[in-house]
């Protein structure tokens, strides 16, 4: 058999790649900044590279440093899982998600089956409350969210870069026009997402019409129901084109064929010290691969 790392010194190397900041994984792992630094020189004398360069107690991830973990990663992932697989005393896996109900409809359910296939052990908590931001780390180990970039006290990664749509019935894009006038639009009720309050704003702009006034603006707290009340005639959505795509509701139209880039985004979020937990790394792990 070959000779394997030192395998505390590997995980070392890990913690601080994931957690971004050697801090943070000499306080995860409860050693001093000199105990978690003498473990990672032990790797870097075991492979031969310089994997972090040093400067005023800072450490960076070398391009070979970079190039070792990619390698080294996803095997340490099929290690615990085919540990987790042949043992009879672990318990269930327990994750505490926070996600929006439309992408949670339209996204991540009907790819949940394939998640279980892979870790049958993992079980989630589904929470689509409100303020998920603001209990991620507490009520939450984790949120999938529709934010501007998350700020740098969250381990995050954007899921996609969406565009803007105005979407109504059918039956009122032909009342009014696929292009319609502001005078037109100035009659009309629109429906906001209270989480994405900047979409609107930036939808007006990009047509000519900054200082739009529409009759009522209709807030609500659930996209899935903004889609509906739009269908059924209700007012003129402002929202992602992903959702209308997705619906696939042949009550619905667009107005106007403009592209326009939306303030907000889908982003996974979690506490940087969180990633190390194991549901909260699996779900991260497979969300960046399924591609959702």
């Amino acid at each position: 058999m070959r000779r394997l790392p030192p395998l505390r010194a590997l995980e070392a190397f890990v913690r601080i790649v994931r957690l971004g900041s050697a801090r943070a994984a000499a306080n995860e792992l409860g050693l001093s900044p000199s105990a978690l630094s003498r473990r990672v020189t032990n790797l870097e004398d075991f492979v031969g590279k310089k994997l972090f360069s040093r400067s005023q107690q800072a450490m960076k991830l070398t391009d070979e440093g970079r190039n070792f973990y990619d390698a080294v990663a996803p095997h340490l992932e099929a290690l615990a899982v085919a540990v987790e697989g042949q043992s009879e005393n672990l318990q269930l896996l327990r994750l505490r998600l926070g996600v929006l109900p439309l992408f949670g409809t339209q996204r991540l359910f009907p790819r949940l089956p394939d998640l279980r296939r892979k870790y049958p052990r993992l079980h989630i908590d589904i929470d689509t409350g409100s303020n998920l931001k603001d209990r991620v780390g507490e009520t939450l180990d984790a949120a999938i969210l529709l934010t501007t970039k998350p700020g740098p006290q969250f381990h995050a990664f954007q899921l996609d870069q969406n565009r803007i749509h105005a979407i109504c019935s059918r039956e009122l894009a032909n009342e009014i026009g696929e292009n319609p006038s502001e005078e037109a639009l100035s009659q009309q009720t629109f429906l906001i997402n209270s989480d994405v309050p900047l979409s609107f704003d930036a939808w007006r702009k990009a047509i000519g019409f900054p200082n739009l006034q529409p009759n009522a603006i209709d807030h609500y707290d659930s996209g899935q129901l903004i889609l509906e009340a739009a269908a059924q005639g209700l007012g003129i959505a402002v929202m992602h084109d992903d959702h209308l795509k997705r619906a696939n509701d042949q009550r619905l139209a667009k107005l106007y064929d403009i592209a326009v880039e939306s303030p907000y985004s889908y982003w996974f979020m979690c506490r940087r010290a969180d990633l190390e937990q194991r549901p909260v790394r699996i779900f991260h792990d497979w969300l960046m691969e399924a591609g959702l």
